[in-house]
Protein backbone atom coordinates (compact mmCIF):
# COMPACT_ATOMS: atom_id res chain seq x y z
CA UNK A 1 0.00 0.00 0.00
CA UNK A 2 2.85 2.37 0.84
CA UNK A 3 4.83 2.30 -2.41
CA UNK A 4 1.84 2.92 -4.76
CA UNK A 5 0.75 5.81 -2.51
CA UNK A 6 4.25 7.36 -2.62
CA UNK A 7 4.22 6.86 -6.39
CA UNK A 8 0.92 8.78 -6.71
CA UNK A 9 2.55 11.76 -4.95
CA UNK A 10 5.69 11.42 -7.09
CA UNK A 11 3.62 11.46 -10.31
CA UNK A 12 1.82 14.64 -9.24
CA UNK A 13 5.14 16.32 -8.33
CA UNK A 14 6.60 15.43 -11.76
CA UNK A 15 3.51 16.92 -13.45
CA UNK A 16 4.07 20.16 -11.49
CA UNK A 17 7.82 20.29 -12.18
CA UNK A 18 7.51 19.48 -15.89
CA UNK A 19 4.65 21.91 -16.45
CA UNK A 20 5.46 24.78 -18.80
CA UNK A 21 3.25 27.80 -18.20
CA UNK A 22 2.06 29.45 -21.40
CA UNK A 23 0.31 32.81 -21.88
CA UNK A 24 -3.18 33.09 -23.35
CA UNK A 25 -5.40 35.98 -24.32
CA UNK A 26 -9.18 36.36 -24.05
CA UNK A 27 -11.84 39.00 -24.70
CA UNK A 28 -13.83 40.13 -21.67
CA UNK A 29 -16.53 42.76 -21.42
CA UNK A 30 -18.35 44.59 -18.64
CA UNK A 31 -21.86 45.34 -19.84
CA UNK A 32 -24.07 48.02 -18.30
CA UNK A 33 -27.79 47.27 -18.60
CA UNK A 34 -30.82 49.23 -17.30
CA UNK A 35 -30.77 47.52 -13.87
CA UNK A 36 -27.06 46.89 -13.32
CA UNK A 37 -23.78 45.55 -14.69
CA UNK A 38 -22.61 42.05 -15.61
CA UNK A 39 -19.56 40.42 -17.20
CA UNK A 40 -19.36 38.52 -20.46
CA UNK A 41 -16.65 36.54 -22.24
CA UNK A 42 -16.22 35.66 -25.93
CA UNK A 43 -15.34 32.05 -26.80
CA UNK A 44 -11.84 32.90 -27.94
CA UNK A 45 -8.69 31.82 -26.11
CA UNK A 46 -5.51 32.33 -28.12
CA UNK A 47 -1.75 32.16 -27.43
CA UNK A 48 -1.07 35.52 -29.10
CA UNK A 49 -2.60 38.95 -28.54
CA UNK A 50 -2.46 39.67 -32.29
CA UNK A 51 -4.97 36.87 -33.03
CA UNK A 52 -7.48 38.39 -30.57
CA UNK A 53 -6.86 41.87 -32.01
CA UNK A 54 -7.56 40.53 -35.50
CA UNK A 55 -10.84 38.97 -34.25
CA UNK A 56 -11.96 42.30 -32.78
CA UNK A 57 -10.96 44.14 -35.96
CA UNK A 58 -12.93 41.65 -38.08
CA UNK A 59 -16.08 42.54 -36.07
CA UNK A 60 -15.14 46.23 -36.00
CA UNK A 61 -15.26 46.19 -32.18
CA UNK A 62 -13.97 49.16 -30.20
CA UNK A 63 -13.59 49.19 -26.37
CA UNK A 64 -16.99 50.93 -26.05
CA UNK A 65 -18.94 49.27 -28.89
CA UNK A 66 -22.58 48.84 -27.72
CA UNK A 67 -24.22 45.41 -27.53
CA UNK A 68 -27.65 43.86 -27.45
CA UNK A 69 -28.90 40.96 -25.32
CA UNK A 70 -29.79 38.16 -27.74
CA UNK A 71 -31.10 35.63 -25.23
CA UNK A 72 -31.80 35.19 -21.51
CA UNK A 73 -32.32 31.53 -20.65
CA UNK A 74 -33.36 30.59 -17.09
CA UNK A 75 -33.26 27.07 -15.72
CA UNK A 76 -34.48 26.12 -12.24
CA UNK A 77 -32.10 23.65 -10.55
CA UNK A 78 -31.83 21.82 -7.23
CA UNK A 79 -29.08 20.11 -5.25
CA UNK A 80 -30.11 17.35 -2.84
CA UNK A 81 -28.58 17.15 0.66
CA UNK A 82 -25.17 15.45 0.81
CA UNK A 83 -24.82 11.76 1.54
CA UNK A 84 -23.86 10.64 5.02
CA UNK A 85 -20.18 10.45 5.94
CA UNK A 86 -17.84 7.51 5.63
CA UNK A 87 -14.47 7.88 7.37
CA UNK A 88 -12.64 9.01 4.22
CA UNK A 89 -15.24 11.66 3.28
CA UNK A 90 -15.11 12.98 6.86
CA UNK A 91 -11.29 13.03 6.76
CA UNK A 92 -11.32 14.91 3.45
CA UNK A 93 -13.93 17.40 4.72
CA UNK A 94 -12.09 18.06 8.02
CA UNK A 95 -8.81 18.53 6.19
CA UNK A 96 -10.39 21.00 3.77
CA UNK A 97 -12.20 23.01 6.46
CA UNK A 98 -9.79 22.94 9.38
CA UNK A 99 -6.57 21.40 7.94
CA UNK A 100 -6.94 18.53 10.41
CA UNK A 101 -4.74 15.58 9.41
CA UNK A 102 -6.50 12.29 8.52
CA UNK A 103 -4.68 10.57 11.41
CA UNK A 104 -5.99 13.15 13.89
CA UNK A 105 -9.52 12.76 12.51
CA UNK A 106 -9.41 9.00 13.07
CA UNK A 107 -7.93 9.40 16.56
CA UNK A 108 -10.55 12.00 17.52
CA UNK A 109 -13.40 9.96 16.05
CA UNK A 110 -12.25 6.93 18.03
CA UNK A 111 -12.46 9.09 21.17
CA UNK A 112 -15.99 10.28 20.30
CA UNK A 113 -16.97 6.66 19.62
CA UNK A 114 -15.65 5.60 23.03
CA UNK A 115 -17.69 8.45 24.57
CA UNK A 116 -20.69 6.85 22.82
CA UNK A 117 -21.48 10.04 20.87
CA UNK A 118 -20.95 8.69 17.32
CA UNK A 119 -21.28 5.35 15.56
CA UNK A 120 -18.28 3.18 14.60
CA UNK A 121 -15.89 5.46 12.65
CA UNK A 122 -13.86 2.96 10.58
CA UNK A 123 -16.57 2.54 7.96
CA UNK A 124 -16.54 2.81 4.18
CA UNK A 125 -20.34 2.95 3.87
CA UNK A 126 -22.37 6.11 3.32
CA UNK A 127 -25.69 4.39 4.00
CA UNK A 128 -27.70 3.33 7.05
CA UNK A 129 -30.44 0.72 7.57
CA UNK A 130 -34.10 1.45 8.47
CA UNK A 131 -33.25 0.68 12.10
CA UNK A 132 -30.81 3.62 12.41
CA UNK A 133 -33.12 5.89 10.41
CA UNK A 134 -35.92 5.13 12.85
CA UNK A 135 -34.07 6.40 15.93
CA UNK A 136 -32.65 9.41 14.04
CA UNK A 137 -36.12 10.41 12.85
CA UNK A 138 -37.48 10.10 16.40
CA UNK A 139 -34.79 12.49 17.73
CA UNK A 140 -34.58 15.08 14.93
CA UNK A 141 -35.73 17.96 17.13
CA UNK A 142 -33.20 16.98 19.83
CA UNK A 143 -30.33 17.03 17.32
CA UNK A 144 -31.60 20.39 16.03
CA UNK A 145 -31.40 21.81 19.55
CA UNK A 146 -27.83 20.52 19.91
CA UNK A 147 -26.65 22.79 17.10
CA UNK A 148 -29.19 25.55 17.78
CA UNK A 149 -30.76 25.28 14.34
CA UNK A 150 -34.46 24.29 14.28
CA UNK A 151 -36.14 23.78 10.89
CA UNK A 152 -39.36 22.13 9.63
CA UNK A 153 -38.70 18.46 8.79
CA UNK A 154 -39.45 17.82 5.11
CA UNK A 155 -40.16 14.11 5.37
CA UNK A 156 -39.77 11.24 7.83
CA UNK A 157 -39.91 8.68 5.01
CA UNK A 158 -36.49 7.03 4.38
CA UNK A 159 -34.91 7.75 0.98
CA UNK A 160 -32.69 5.34 -0.96
CA UNK A 161 -30.00 8.03 -1.16
CA UNK A 162 -29.35 7.48 2.56
CA UNK A 163 -31.19 4.32 3.71
CA UNK A 164 -30.27 1.12 1.88
CA UNK A 165 -29.55 -2.12 3.75
CA UNK A 166 -28.07 -3.73 0.63
CA UNK A 167 -25.21 -1.18 0.71
CA UNK A 168 -24.40 -1.69 4.39
CA UNK A 169 -21.94 -4.51 5.08
CA UNK A 170 -20.04 -4.67 8.38
CA UNK A 171 -20.73 -1.07 9.41
CA UNK A 172 -23.11 1.72 8.42
CA UNK A 173 -22.32 5.42 7.83
CA UNK A 174 -21.04 7.67 10.62
CA UNK A 175 -24.02 9.17 12.46
CA UNK A 176 -24.72 10.48 15.98
CA UNK A 177 -25.83 7.83 18.46
CA UNK A 178 -29.06 7.90 20.47
CA UNK A 179 -27.07 9.32 23.37
CA UNK A 180 -27.51 13.09 23.44
CA UNK A 181 -24.71 15.04 25.14
CA UNK A 182 -25.63 17.73 27.67
CA UNK A 183 -24.57 21.32 26.96
CA UNK A 184 -21.93 20.89 29.67
CA UNK A 185 -20.53 17.80 27.93
CA UNK A 186 -20.54 19.62 24.58
CA UNK A 187 -18.68 22.53 26.16
CA UNK A 188 -16.13 20.06 27.54
CA UNK A 189 -15.22 18.75 24.07
CA UNK A 190 -12.00 19.95 22.45
CA UNK A 191 -12.37 22.19 19.38
CA UNK A 192 -11.54 19.34 17.00
CA UNK A 193 -14.03 17.02 18.77
CA UNK A 194 -16.70 19.73 18.60
CA UNK A 195 -15.99 20.42 14.92
CA UNK A 196 -16.25 16.75 13.95
CA UNK A 197 -19.29 16.00 16.11
CA UNK A 198 -21.18 18.99 14.73
CA UNK A 199 -20.21 18.09 11.15
CA UNK A 200 -21.71 14.62 11.67
CA UNK A 201 -24.88 15.99 13.31
CA UNK A 202 -25.37 18.61 10.58
CA UNK A 203 -24.78 16.10 7.76
CA UNK A 204 -27.25 13.69 9.39
CA UNK A 205 -29.87 16.43 9.86
CA UNK A 206 -29.43 17.50 6.21
CA UNK A 207 -31.24 14.36 5.06
CA UNK A 208 -34.41 15.69 6.77
CA UNK A 209 -34.05 19.13 5.15
CA UNK A 210 -35.18 20.52 1.79
CA UNK A 211 -33.10 20.60 -1.41
CA UNK A 212 -31.00 23.65 -2.18
CA UNK A 213 -32.90 25.56 -4.93
CA UNK A 214 -31.39 28.01 -7.38
CA UNK A 215 -31.94 29.40 -10.85
CA UNK A 216 -29.15 29.27 -13.41
CA UNK A 217 -29.31 32.06 -15.97
CA UNK A 218 -27.43 31.97 -19.29
CA UNK A 219 -27.14 35.22 -21.22
CA UNK A 220 -25.80 35.77 -24.74
CA UNK A 221 -24.87 39.38 -25.57
CA UNK A 222 -24.10 40.30 -29.20
CA UNK A 223 -21.53 42.97 -30.06
CA UNK A 224 -21.25 43.50 -33.83
CA UNK A 225 -21.84 39.80 -34.51
CA UNK A 226 -19.43 38.53 -31.81
CA UNK A 227 -21.34 36.70 -29.04
CA UNK A 228 -20.34 37.16 -25.40
CA UNK A 229 -21.49 34.50 -22.89
CA UNK A 230 -22.50 34.98 -19.25
CA UNK A 231 -23.66 32.44 -16.65
CA UNK A 232 -25.19 33.61 -13.39
CA UNK A 233 -26.93 32.08 -10.42
CA UNK A 234 -29.85 33.22 -8.28
CA UNK A 235 -30.50 31.44 -4.99
CA UNK A 236 -34.19 30.64 -4.42
CA UNK A 237 -34.06 28.54 -1.23
CA UNK A 238 -30.93 27.82 0.80
CA UNK A 239 -32.48 24.59 2.06
CA UNK A 240 -30.02 22.17 3.69
CA UNK A 241 -27.08 24.54 3.06
CA UNK A 242 -28.40 26.75 5.87
CA UNK A 243 -27.24 24.02 8.28
CA UNK A 244 -23.59 24.54 7.32
CA UNK A 245 -23.38 28.32 7.32
CA UNK A 246 -22.22 28.48 10.96
CA UNK A 247 -19.85 25.51 10.89
CA UNK A 248 -18.30 25.84 7.45
CA UNK A 249 -15.44 28.12 6.52
CA UNK A 250 -15.92 27.32 2.87
CA UNK A 251 -16.66 30.13 0.48
CA UNK A 252 -18.44 28.76 -2.53
CA UNK A 253 -17.24 29.82 -5.95
CA UNK A 254 -20.75 30.24 -7.25
CA UNK A 255 -21.59 31.99 -10.46
CA UNK A 256 -22.21 35.68 -9.80
CA UNK A 257 -25.69 37.09 -9.28
CA UNK A 258 -27.11 38.91 -12.29
CA UNK A 259 -29.30 42.02 -12.45
CA UNK A 260 -32.74 41.67 -14.07
CA UNK A 261 -32.10 41.43 -17.85
CA UNK A 262 -34.47 41.17 -20.81
CA UNK A 263 -34.01 39.97 -24.37
CA UNK A 264 -33.28 42.64 -27.03
CA UNK A 265 -32.18 45.06 -24.31
CA UNK A 266 -29.41 47.44 -25.47
CA UNK A 267 -26.33 47.56 -23.23
CA UNK A 268 -23.24 49.74 -22.96
CA UNK A 269 -19.87 47.98 -23.14
CA UNK A 270 -16.36 48.18 -21.78
CA UNK A 271 -14.41 45.62 -23.83
CA UNK A 272 -10.82 44.62 -23.09
CA UNK A 273 -8.22 41.96 -23.92
CA UNK A 274 -7.24 40.00 -20.80
CA UNK A 275 -3.94 38.13 -20.48
CA UNK A 276 -3.63 34.97 -18.41
CA UNK A 277 -1.25 32.04 -17.90
CA UNK A 278 -1.92 28.33 -17.83
CA UNK A 279 -1.52 26.98 -14.29
CA UNK A 280 0.23 23.76 -13.20
CA UNK A 281 -1.66 21.09 -11.27
CA UNK A 282 -1.72 21.76 -7.54
CA UNK A 283 0.04 19.44 -5.06
CA UNK A 284 -2.18 17.22 -2.93
CA UNK A 285 -3.31 18.22 0.52
CA UNK A 286 -3.56 15.37 3.06
CA UNK A 287 -7.33 15.34 2.63
CA UNK A 288 -7.07 15.17 -1.15
CA UNK A 289 -4.53 12.36 -0.80
CA UNK A 290 -7.06 10.33 1.21
CA UNK A 291 -9.63 10.91 -1.56
CA UNK A 292 -7.01 10.08 -4.22
CA UNK A 293 -6.13 6.81 -2.50
CA UNK A 294 -9.82 5.91 -2.42
CA UNK A 295 -10.47 6.73 -6.09
CA UNK A 296 -7.08 6.09 -7.65
CA UNK A 297 -8.76 3.72 -10.12
CA UNK A 298 -9.35 6.85 -12.18
CA UNK A 299 -5.59 7.07 -12.74
CA UNK A 300 -5.25 3.52 -14.08
CA UNK A 301 -5.47 2.96 -17.84
CA UNK A 302 -6.16 -0.78 -17.81
CA UNK A 303 -9.94 -1.31 -17.69
CA UNK A 304 -9.78 -4.56 -15.67
CA UNK A 305 -7.53 -2.94 -13.07
CA UNK A 306 -9.90 0.02 -12.86
CA UNK A 307 -12.81 -2.31 -12.14
CA UNK A 308 -10.83 -4.05 -9.38
CA UNK A 309 -9.96 -0.73 -7.80
CA UNK A 310 -13.56 0.40 -8.10
CA UNK A 311 -14.71 -2.73 -6.31
CA UNK A 312 -12.35 -2.34 -3.35
CA UNK A 313 -12.36 1.46 -3.42
CA UNK A 314 -8.70 2.09 -4.20
CA UNK A 315 -5.67 1.78 -1.97
CA UNK A 316 -6.08 0.61 1.62
CA UNK A 317 -9.24 0.61 3.68
CA UNK A 318 -11.04 3.34 5.62
CA UNK A 319 -9.19 2.21 8.74
CA UNK A 320 -5.68 2.05 7.20
CA UNK A 321 -5.34 4.99 4.79
CA UNK A 322 -4.39 7.59 7.39
CA UNK A 323 -1.97 5.06 8.91
CA UNK A 324 -0.30 4.55 5.52
CA UNK A 325 0.21 8.31 5.18
CA UNK A 326 1.62 8.57 8.71
CA UNK A 327 4.01 5.67 8.03
CA UNK A 328 5.46 7.10 4.81
CA UNK A 329 5.79 10.46 6.59
CA UNK A 330 7.63 8.84 9.48
CA UNK A 331 9.99 6.98 7.13
CA UNK A 332 10.87 10.20 5.34
CA UNK A 333 9.39 9.44 1.90
CA UNK A 334 7.08 12.46 1.96
CA UNK A 335 6.86 15.81 3.72
CA UNK A 336 3.68 17.58 4.83
CA UNK A 337 4.14 21.33 5.28
CA UNK A 338 1.11 23.55 5.95
CA UNK A 339 -1.10 20.67 4.80
CA UNK A 340 0.70 20.39 1.41
CA UNK A 341 2.14 16.95 0.57
CA UNK A 342 5.48 16.75 -1.28
CA UNK A 343 7.92 13.99 -2.14
CA UNK A 344 11.39 13.92 -0.52
CA UNK A 345 14.64 12.91 -2.23
CA UNK A 346 14.37 9.57 -0.45
CA UNK A 347 10.87 9.16 -1.90
CA UNK A 348 12.13 10.06 -5.39
CA UNK A 349 14.87 7.42 -5.20
CA UNK A 350 12.29 4.80 -4.21
CA UNK A 351 9.92 5.82 -7.04
CA UNK A 352 12.69 5.86 -9.65
CA UNK A 353 13.72 2.39 -8.46
CA UNK A 354 10.22 0.85 -8.61
CA UNK A 355 9.03 2.65 -11.74
CA UNK A 356 7.58 0.23 -14.26
CA UNK A 357 6.98 -2.72 -11.94
CA UNK A 358 4.06 -3.80 -9.79
CA UNK A 359 5.46 -2.19 -6.64
CA UNK A 360 4.36 1.17 -8.11
CA UNK A 361 0.97 -0.09 -9.23
CA UNK A 362 -2.27 0.24 -7.25
CA UNK A 363 -3.61 -2.87 -8.97
CA UNK A 364 -1.32 -5.24 -7.03
CA UNK A 365 -2.77 -4.46 -3.62
CA UNK A 366 -6.25 -4.11 -5.13
CA UNK A 367 -6.08 -7.68 -6.40
CA UNK A 368 -4.98 -8.91 -2.98
CA UNK A 369 -7.89 -7.05 -1.35
CA UNK A 370 -10.30 -8.61 -3.86
CA UNK A 371 -9.09 -12.12 -3.07
CA UNK A 372 -9.24 -11.48 0.69
CA UNK A 373 -12.92 -10.59 0.21
CA UNK A 374 -13.38 -13.90 -1.62
CA UNK A 375 -11.84 -15.71 1.35
CA UNK A 376 -14.21 -13.82 3.63
CA UNK A 377 -17.14 -15.01 1.52
CA UNK A 378 -15.90 -18.60 1.55
CA UNK A 379 -14.96 -18.52 -2.16
CA UNK A 380 -11.16 -18.55 -1.85
CA UNK A 381 -8.45 -20.38 0.07
CA UNK A 382 -5.77 -19.08 2.39
CA UNK A 383 -3.19 -21.40 0.78
CA UNK A 384 -3.79 -20.01 -2.69
CA UNK A 385 -3.59 -16.42 -1.45
CA UNK A 386 -0.31 -16.93 0.44
CA UNK A 387 1.03 -18.95 -2.51
CA UNK A 388 0.38 -16.09 -4.92
CA UNK A 389 2.14 -13.61 -2.61
CA UNK A 390 5.14 -15.95 -2.26
CA UNK A 391 5.25 -16.27 -6.06
CA UNK A 392 5.09 -12.49 -6.39
CA UNK A 393 7.97 -12.00 -3.91
CA UNK A 394 10.12 -14.64 -5.69
CA UNK A 395 9.45 -12.88 -8.99
CA UNK A 396 10.50 -9.52 -7.51
CA UNK A 397 13.70 -11.01 -6.08
CA UNK A 398 14.59 -12.41 -9.52
CA UNK A 399 13.62 -9.40 -11.63
CA UNK A 400 14.24 -6.26 -9.56
CA UNK A 401 18.06 -6.53 -9.16
CA UNK A 402 18.45 -6.64 -12.97
CA UNK A 403 15.90 -3.87 -13.42
CA UNK A 404 17.78 -1.66 -10.96
CA UNK A 405 20.95 -1.96 -13.07
CA UNK A 406 19.13 -0.28 -15.96
CA UNK A 407 17.54 2.47 -13.84
CA UNK A 408 18.85 6.01 -14.10
CA UNK A 409 18.59 7.14 -10.48
CA UNK A 410 19.84 10.72 -10.56
CA UNK A 411 19.63 11.60 -6.85
CA UNK A 412 22.43 11.21 -4.33
CA UNK A 413 21.20 10.80 -0.76
CA UNK A 414 23.39 11.99 2.09
CA UNK A 415 24.64 9.07 4.21
CA UNK A 416 22.36 8.48 7.16
CA UNK A 417 24.00 9.09 10.50
CA UNK A 418 23.45 6.42 13.11
CA UNK A 419 21.65 7.66 16.22
CA UNK A 420 24.30 5.81 18.19
CA UNK A 421 27.15 7.48 16.27
CA UNK A 422 25.67 10.93 16.70
CA UNK A 423 25.27 10.35 20.43
CA UNK A 424 28.75 9.00 21.15
CA UNK A 425 30.64 10.42 18.13
CA UNK A 426 33.14 7.53 18.47
CA UNK A 427 35.23 9.66 20.81
CA UNK A 428 37.87 7.90 22.95
CA UNK A 429 36.43 6.91 26.34
CA UNK A 430 39.53 5.59 28.10
CA UNK A 431 42.95 4.07 27.35
CA UNK A 432 42.67 0.36 26.49
CA UNK A 433 43.51 -1.70 29.62
CA UNK A 434 44.91 -4.54 27.48
CA UNK A 435 47.30 -2.99 24.93
CA UNK A 436 47.72 0.44 26.60
CA UNK A 437 48.17 1.93 23.09
CA UNK A 438 44.67 2.28 21.72
CA UNK A 439 41.51 3.75 23.18
CA UNK A 440 38.17 2.16 23.98
CA UNK A 441 35.41 3.64 21.79
CA UNK A 442 31.67 2.98 21.44
CA UNK A 443 30.24 0.97 18.56
CA UNK A 444 26.59 0.17 17.86
CA UNK A 445 26.25 -2.74 20.32
CA UNK A 446 29.64 -3.03 22.02
CA UNK A 447 32.80 -1.18 23.06
CA UNK A 448 36.15 -1.99 21.44
CA UNK A 449 39.80 -0.93 21.12
CA UNK A 450 40.95 1.35 18.28
CA UNK A 451 43.99 -0.93 17.85
CA UNK A 452 41.91 -3.92 16.79
CA UNK A 453 43.52 -3.87 13.32
CA UNK A 454 46.90 -4.30 15.01
CA UNK A 455 45.74 -7.32 16.98
CA UNK A 456 44.12 -5.94 20.17
CA UNK A 457 41.05 -7.99 20.99
CA UNK A 458 39.75 -6.03 24.00
CA UNK A 459 35.95 -5.57 23.83
CA UNK A 460 33.05 -5.02 26.24
CA UNK A 461 29.43 -5.94 25.59
CA UNK A 462 27.07 -2.99 25.38
CA UNK A 463 24.61 -4.86 27.65
CA UNK A 464 25.09 -7.07 30.72
CA UNK A 465 22.08 -9.04 32.00
CA UNK A 466 19.72 -6.79 29.96
CA UNK A 467 21.23 -3.64 31.49
CA UNK A 468 22.87 -1.11 29.15
CA UNK A 469 26.48 -0.32 30.09
CA UNK A 470 27.31 3.40 29.75
CA UNK A 471 30.63 4.94 28.63
CA UNK A 472 31.23 6.34 32.15
CA UNK A 473 30.85 2.80 33.59
CA UNK A 474 33.34 1.48 31.00
CA UNK A 475 35.78 4.21 32.10
CA UNK A 476 35.44 3.15 35.78
CA UNK A 477 35.99 -0.52 34.87
CA UNK A 478 39.19 0.29 32.96
CA UNK A 479 40.63 2.70 35.54
CA UNK A 480 39.27 1.49 38.90
CA UNK A 481 38.33 -2.08 38.03
CA UNK A 482 34.84 -1.57 39.49
CA UNK A 483 31.71 0.48 38.79
CA UNK A 484 29.39 2.21 41.21
CA UNK A 485 26.28 0.21 42.14
CA UNK A 486 24.15 -0.45 39.03
CA UNK A 487 20.39 -0.85 39.43
CA UNK A 488 18.15 -3.01 37.27
CA UNK A 489 20.08 -6.15 36.25
CA UNK A 490 17.63 -8.91 35.23
CA UNK A 491 18.26 -12.52 36.30
CA UNK A 492 17.23 -15.55 34.19
CA UNK A 493 14.07 -15.95 36.27
CA UNK A 494 13.08 -12.34 35.44
CA UNK A 495 13.94 -11.06 38.91
CA UNK A 496 15.55 -7.60 39.01
CA UNK A 497 18.52 -6.88 41.29
CA UNK A 498 21.27 -4.32 41.96
CA UNK A 499 25.02 -5.03 41.91
CA UNK A 500 28.49 -3.69 41.11
CA UNK A 501 30.40 -4.72 37.97
CA UNK A 502 34.06 -5.62 38.28
CA UNK A 503 36.76 -6.13 35.62
CA UNK A 504 39.00 -9.04 36.68
CA UNK A 505 41.57 -10.72 34.39
CA UNK A 506 39.90 -9.35 31.28
CA UNK A 507 36.39 -10.47 32.27
CA UNK A 508 33.29 -8.73 33.70
CA UNK A 509 31.93 -10.14 36.95
CA UNK A 510 29.15 -9.24 39.38
CA UNK A 511 29.99 -8.04 42.87
CA UNK A 512 27.19 -7.77 45.48
CA UNK A 513 29.34 -6.16 48.23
Amino acid sequence: MQSPTIYLIYQRQLEIENFVSEPFFEVEAIFTAEHGTYKGKAKAKEPKREIIQALLAKHNIQPNSPGVINSVEKLDKRTPPPQLHSLSTLQATANRLWKTSPADVLKTMQGLYEKKLVSYPRTDSRYITPSEFSYLAAQVSDYQQLIGHPFPVTSLVPKKRYVDSSKVQEHYAIIPTKKLPTQAKLAGLSSIERNLYEEIVRTTLAMFHTDYLYTETKVVTDVNGLPFFTTGKTERDKGWKALFVRSSKETEKDEPSLPPLREQENVQSNIDIKEGKTQPPKPYTEGQLIAMMKTCGKLVDNKDETEILKEVEGLGTEATRSGIIETIKRHGYINVTKNIVSITDKGRVLCQAIEGNLLASPSMTAKWETYLRKIGNGEGSQERFLGSIAKFIRSLLEEVPNQLKTKNIDIQLAPRASKYDSKFKREPIVTCPKCQKGSIIAHKSFYGCTEYKNGCTQTFNGYFLKKKITPSQIKLLCTKGKTNEIKGFVAENGQKFNAYLTFVEGKLKLDFK
